[in-house]
């Protein structure tokens, strides 16, 4: 299968008009297998395992926010990056998360050819589906570089997406809170 990929790596790099034996470029089909490798990870692991690994008896029943957790995805459409960051909450019904396991998460559906709305989609359903908790919110804010670099070349442009489930989709006050915490700026969030 390796061979397989990094003659296509080899067919693509003719096609855009370059010779694959230059020097530079003799190892860039290797190099490009190997990148997608951990790119595409995310077809390998399993969020449940992921969440489930980790799960604890709490009598917490607050919000639990993670914000700012970075994200590098890769457009389905044209294959290009999407880097972004997502902040995820959920109000815990008699079980918590280790906090590492949020973030690891978000890498299993990012590392996945992807379109935002469906990662942000999937990371709420993996956490209420696996944790059961009373409600989840994941927002993403992310820069598309099939926008940015290509066709209507439109810099810095950010693509917010949401997906709220329980608590958060039928109760404002929870829903605001939620917002509120991950909007203040780094200054107040202590």
């Amino acid at each position: 299968m390796a061979n397989e990929f990094e003659e296509a790596v080899k067919v693509m790099i003719k096609s855009v008009g370059e010779n694959p034996e230059r020097e530079g470029l003799l190892k860039t089909p290797e190099r490009v297998k190997k990148a997608y490798d951990f790119m595409f990870g995310g077809y390998r692991d399993s969020a449940e395992d992921i969440l489930s690994s980790a799960l604890f008896t709490s009598s917490n029943d607050e919000m639990v926010v993670i914000k700012d957790i970075e994200l590098y995805s890769t457009c389905e459409h044209h294959l290009l990056p999407i880097i972004g960051r997502a902040h995820v909450a959920y109000i815990p019904d008699g079980k918590v998360v280790g906090l590492s396991k949020i973030p690891r998460v978000v890498n299993v559906f990012a590392r996945r050819m992807q379109i935002q709305e469906q990662l942000t989609e999937q990371i709420a359903d993996a956490i209420m589906k696996t944790i059961k908790p009373k409600g989840v919110a994941v927002v993403i804010q992310a820069r598309h570089m099939c926008m940015e670099m290509r066709g209507v070349e439109k810099i810095n442009s950010t693509t917010t997406s949401s997906a709220l489930r329980g608590l958060f989709k039928s109760d404002e006050k929870t829903r605001a809170e939620f917002f509120s915490l991950i909007n203040a700026p780094i200054g107040t969030r202590y």
